[in-house]
């Protein structure tokens, strides 16, 4: 069972290192405050070992974004460009690592 200092810790990371590309604007998760609700949705998969590309695309494409004050909203996997959601799987894959 995550700790909330665990998930923290995750979205610390997730919020420093990822982001999102909006008309080639680099959005860091934490400054559009979607680091936390990733790391939530993320750390399960971390505990249960059961983190892969197949199960990382379909919590992103689970997490939708509204844009435009709400007047549209995409998933998140459509905004993070692909190496930007392979450095994810590489950082989830170091942070499994030390747990």
């Amino acid at each position: 069972m995550a700790t909330t200092v665990e998930i923290e810790k995750l979205a610390a990371e997730i919020g420093e290192n990822i982001y999102i590309d909006v008309a080639k604007w680099h959005l860091y998760l934490s400054d559009a405050h979607l680091h936390t609700s990733l790391a939530q949705e993320l750390y399960p998969m971390l505990e249960s070992k059961d983190l892969n590309e197949t199960s990382l695309g379909e919590i992103l494409q689970g997490i939708s974004v509204q844009l435009g004050g709400g007047k549209t909203s995409l998933p998140l996997s459509d905004l993070i460009p692909n190496a930007v959601q392979a450095d994810l799987i590489k950082l989830l894959e170091n942070y499994q690592d030390q747990v």
